[in-house]
Formats: structure tokens, sequence, C-alpha cells
């Protein structure tokens, strides 16, 4: 025969259970709006009767009640992985982007202020040297637009390095950031693995650690790697990042200006061993591409376009006469020993009559000369295929397209990782709706298993004073 007090020992259970599951429902409303927080569901299960009989008395069949199991955390793993993926992906092109619409920005092209402007003005002041050579004007007008020319390159190319200087920063400051979060994603391992040493639930703990890891992986582009105790470890390119409680933490290296980029090219190396570290995804790999490629790539190019402009201009103005009839000199920086750059190229001509607009010297007894076909050869030069101008669109052409390339694939991995976390949040996220069900749910279990209780207490009273009268 069973207890008499069966009943209440399974309605006992009943109560304990719900008001635990109202416990669950009002932490998943109230952690609603917090960001990383997985909702959680508590695990039930019914407890059978006995399986042996005791000395003097065998078990009811109806079994003893519920038991709660566990506190199950709502958590896909490959959702997880798929959203941090995604994630590393859509901030390394929003990297590049950002970088593009900066250059972008300072090349300033198509405007009335850029470059193609000014060499426009440049090629027009010659073809006006040309009809008007003995023009004092046209000569200084000349001279002018020849020094905006080549301070507006030089200009660009401090722009440009400008650009670098912060772009490292930005990436002193990324590793900062990895560092900080990596020794956290360690510390909050040894938590979580202590806390279910403990035989506790550590679904917090773990909600704030995956948060952390999703940031290293928008960083580096690291996969996250589940180990049988709990803990998380964090690979990046096939090298160890955080190994349970253990942190490897990144150093910058390298060049910390421009110009010394090309023989001391900035990068990552591992503070324990000293051996480069090499990210390929996520914000870093973005910086990391945009110093050592994106950016000197087009100072190379300004490099490029100074030093045809003045390599072609020098070699027709030293072929011409000047007003003296003295053969003219190298009109800008002279290239016969050493390549003329954005930083280099200057107006060497400061004597607006040492222009050499004429291609013949003088006859004598004359003593200046007003022909301008020199000036009008070096007007042609605008319209040459392997001339500045020619250099410079390409440029503009090449930086145009590989920047709206990359706006595109941002747009469109932003779309991609915007559905990722869709995902994930359906799975994981907190739904009003089914927490108020769910609420209602505990609330009617909760109210039927008081009234067992009380319809029990009454049976045993009838029964206990019943058998006394």
């Amino acid at each position: 025969m069973g207890s008499t007090f069966s009943g209440l020992s399974t309605a006992l259970s009943s109560l304990y259970a719900q008001r635990r599951g109202l416990d669950v429902t009002g932490q998943n409303i109230a952690n609603a709006n917090t960001e990383g927080f997985s909702r959680q569901r508590l695990g039930l299960a019914s407890v059978g009767a006995p399986s042996s009989p005791a000395v003097f008395a065998v078990g009811e069949p109806t079994g003893s009640g519920v038991a709660t199991t566990e506190l199950v955390r709502m958590r896909d793993e490959f959702l997880e992985d798929r959203a941090r993926a995604e994630h590393a992906t859509s901030n390394f092109l929003s990297g590049k982007d950002e970088i593009f619409s900066k250059v972008e920005q300072v090349i300033g092209e198509p405007s009335d202020t850029g470059l193609q402007s000014q060499f426009a003005e440049f090629w027009s002041a010659w073809d006006s040297l040309a009809n008007r050579p003995g023009d004092a004007a046209a000569r200084a007008q000349l001279l002018q637009r020849g020094t905006t020319l080549a301070d507006s390159l030089r200009s660009s190319y401090d722009a440009v390095a400008s650009l670098w200087d912060s772009t490292r920063e930005q990436l002193k400051a990324y590793v900062n950031e990895i560092n900080t979060t990596a020794t956290t994603v360690a510390e909050l391992n040894e938590s979580v693995i202590r806390t279910k040493q403990a035989g506790l639930p550590g679904n917090e703990l773990e909600d704030k650690r995956d948060l952390e890891v999703l940031r290293l992986s928008e960083l580096t582009g690291g996969r996250a790697l589940i180990r049988a105790d709990g803990a998380v470890d964090v690979v990046v390119n096939g090298s160890s990042l955080v190994s349970g409680s253990e942190v490897r933490l990144l150093v910058v290296g390298g060049a910390t200006q421009l110009p010394a980029q090309a023989t001391s090219p900035v990068g990552l190396t591992w503070a324990d061993t000293g051996a480069a570290a090499s990210i390929t995804n996520g914000s870093v790999a973005a910086t990391m591409e945009s110093l050592t490629v994106t950016l000197p790539t087009v100072t190379s190019s300004l490099d490029g376009v100074a030093n045809t402009l003045a390599t072609t201009v020098n070699a027709a103005h030293t072929a011409g006469y000047d007003l003296g009839g003295t053969l003219g000199g190298p009109f800008f920086t002279d290239t016969t020993t050493t390549p003329a750059t954005a930083l280099t190229l200057r107006v060497l001509i400061t004597d607006p009559l040492k222009i050499a607009a004429a291609a013949t010297a003088p006859v004598p007894p004359a003593t200046q000369t007003l022909d301008g076909a020199n000036a009008d050869t070096i007007s042609a030069l605008s319209k040459s295929v392997t001339g500045p101008d020619a250099k410079y669109r390409e440029f503009v052409v090449d930086l145009g397209i590989q920047a709206q390339s990359t706006s595109r694939r941002a747009d469109i991995q932003r779309a991609i990782s915007e559905s990722a976390d869709s995902a994930r949040t359906a799975q994981s996220g907190v739904n009003l709706d089914e927490e108020m069900t769910n609420l209602l749910q505990y609330q009617r279990a909760y109210e039927a298993a008081a009234k067992v209780i009380s319809v029990v207490d009454s049976a045993l009273d009838t029964l206990i004073n019943g058998l006394r009268r």
C-alpha cells in the first residue's frame, strides 16, 4: 500500500518546479533587451515510482511527481559560428570601404579643386604663353599654376600620409582591444569551468563570454572551439589566441611613418614567441591591408604622376629657348639623377624670362625671340597617352573602380550578416509573446498543484477527524 501522503509530495514537487519555471521566465523577460543574452528553458522530468518495493510496502504505480533537470541555454552553435564568420567578413569589407572613402575624399575627383582641374589650368597656361610668348603676365601666370600643381600633388601625398598615420594608430587601438578582450574571455572561461564543477548554472557567464568571442571574431576573424569542460578556445588563422584560461598577446611592429613602410612593413607578432601573427579577416586585416597595400599604392601612384610630369615637361623645356636665346633648364625638379616624387616636385624656374617658350634660337642681331612653338609642344603633352594627365586619370579610374566594388561587396555582406543575426536571434533571443504564454502555463500549473494540496489536505482532515468521531 502506498503512503497516504504521497499525493502531498507529488503536488509539492510540482509547486517547486513551477515556481522555478516562473523564475526562469521572469529572468528571460527581464533580459529581453540585454545584448548577448540567450533565453533559457527549464528542463523538467517526471519522477517514476520506486523500482523495488520497500520492506513492508510497495510504491504507487503513478509516480512521485516532477523534478527539474537543468537550465537549458537556447543556443545553436552552428548559427553562432556562422554569425561570427559573417561578422568578420563584414567588418573586413567595411574597413576597406571606409579607407577607400577617405582616399576618395583626399583625391577629390571630380571637382573644380582637384588635380585634374589644376592639370587643365597648367596646360592652358602653356597654351596662352604659346599665343603670347612675350607677355610677362602670361609667363608669371604659368609659374604660378605650375607651383600650384606641384603644391597640390604634395598636399595630396601629405593627406594620404596623415591618413596612414591615423590608420596605424587605429591598428594599435585594435590590438589593445584584442588583448583586453582575449584576457576577458580567458577569465570568463575560468569562471565557467568553476561554475560547472560546482554544479551551478553559468548561463549568464557564458553569454558574456560569447559576446566577447564575437567581438574577437569581428576584429580577427578568429574561430571559436568549444571544449568539454565548457571553456571556449579562440583560434586565429591556425594560431591559438585563447586556450582555456590562457591567453596570448599581440604586438604591433614595423614602420611608424609611411616612407618607412617599403623597407620595414607594419606587422603583428605574438608577444610570447616573437613569431609573425597572420590575420586575414576582420577589422585588423582590413587595417593591415590599408597600411601595407592600399595607401602605399596610392602614394606610389601620386609619385608616378609627379615623376611623369617632371620628366616630360623637363624634356621638352630643355629643348627650347628662353627670351634671352638661352637653352632652357629643367622646369620642375631635375629627374636626371633621382626620380621626382610628389614630395620633391618643385618648380625650379623663378624668373619668368627663363621660361623656354621658343623652339628656335633668335637670329642676330635680335636679342629676344617671340617664338612660342615650344610652349605649344609642352601644352600638347596634355593629350599624350603616356603623359601625366593620362597616368593620373588611370589612377583615379582604378581607385574609383576598387572603391565602388568594395562598397558593393560591403553592402551585400552587411545584408548577409543581418540575415545570420536574424536566424541567431530567432533561436536564442527572447520572444515576449512566447514568454507570456510560458508564464501563464507555469502560473496555471502552480495553481493546480496548490489545489491538489488543498484537496489532499481536506481529504486527510476528513479521514483523521472522522475516525476520531
